[in-house]
């Protein structure tokens, strides 16, 4: 097990995170702060934060999403990707193929007989720790946690069949360039560990350094995301990740009504295999509760079926936007 897989796995962990980050944002800015500003636009922008006035034209998604500019709170924390429950996903057809050197020993982790239907869901969350007078450059640290959960499964004590956690430090800086019709607003960089924190045969992990880009035209977004893998040596656990999972990555976005729906795409195109995924998000109905809709197809739906291929089709709840 390489070092970067030895990561917590408990929840508790990822909570006593989030409350550690909102300290680091509790303290409102003051008359004193922004005169400490040197940018005059940063500084005038902070001085009408203070005295609560809004100023400017509504920010694009990406600049929402990523808060380039000088009235967004500096050091924020804000959702990453969706945080979501998923009371009721279906599989066309459940892996049951990592437990099988289990069954092969005629241990009890063999024996386990896995429902089709089961909940998942997931936190997300970023804090930006530094940023720029202007606030177009901003560096980002990240976590993503999603479990699939065999909660219906009474006969196998409601395991969790997978948890992939997944830390992130991004560097994200809006270039503001005109290409034809879309705008190009945003360009990360950044390196990501994913595990599923489990050991010997049901342990599945990789690192990456990844780029990626956002062009938007009014409601649409298209981020396109290439990422490069770093080998494991002998270790490694799952070394033909690339073949299923691929380099890269295309998302599409559309907001419109307070709804937003996505499309992504990846893959390996020489090994022919690879994942789509659509999400459709309501508006809000409930405080900030909003109905989300969830339909994959192909490989990697979490980390322990990396290599298999199904499609599943899920329905929930979900408290932010797509993005």
């Amino acid at each position: 097990m390489t070092p970067l897989r030895r990561l917590p796995r408990l929840p508790l962990v990822a909570a006593g995170l989030v409350g550690l980050l909102r300290l680091s944002v509790a303290r409102a800015e003051t008359w004193e702060d922004c005169a400490s500003i040197a940018n005059e636009r940063a500084r005038l922008a902070c001085f009408d934060r203070v005295a609560g006035r809004s100023t400017g034209a509504p920010a694009s998604l990406l600049e929402e999403a990523w808060g380039f500019g000088p009235l967004a709170p500096r050091y924020q924390l804000r959702h990453h990707q969706m945080n979501y429950f998923l009371p009721v996903t279906v599989t066309s057809d459940r892996n049951t193929g990592p437990w099988e050197p289990f069954r092969t020993l005629g241990l009890q982790e063999g024996e386990r007989d896995l429902d089709d239907v089961e909940a998942k869901f997931q936190i997300s969350f970023k804090q930006r720790i530094w940023a720029t007078d202007n606030q177009r450059l901003g560096l980002w640290i990240a976590y993503t946690q999603v479990s699939a959960w065999q909660v219906y499964n009474a006969d196998e004590s409601h395991p969790f069949r997978d948890t992939n956690y997944q830390p992130e430090l991004i560097a994200s800086y809006q270039p503001g360039v005109d290409i034809g019709d879309f705008r190009w607003n945003l360009l990360n960089a950044g390196i990501v560990h994913e595990s599923n924190g489990r050991s010997e045969v049901l342990s599945r992990s990789w690192d990456r350094l990844y780029a990626e880009a956002g062009f938007e035209r009014g409601n649409l977004v298209l981020m396109p995301k290439l990422w490069y893998r770093f080998q494991e040596g002998d270790q490694d656990d799952n070394p033909d990740i690339t073949d299923y999972y691929g380099y890269g990555q295309l998302t599409a976005y559309y907001r419109w009504d307070n709804r937003s729906l996505a499309l992504m795409g990846r893959g390996n195109l020489h090994e022919g295999k690879g994942a789509v995924q659509l999400s459709y998000v309501s508006r809000p109905w409930m405080g900030p509760l909003r109905a989300y809709l969830h339909l994959f197809s192909g490989y990697g739906e979490t980390m322990i079926d990396y290599d298999w291929n199904q499609t599943v089709i899920g329905a929930g709840v979900t408290i932010n936007s797509i993005l």
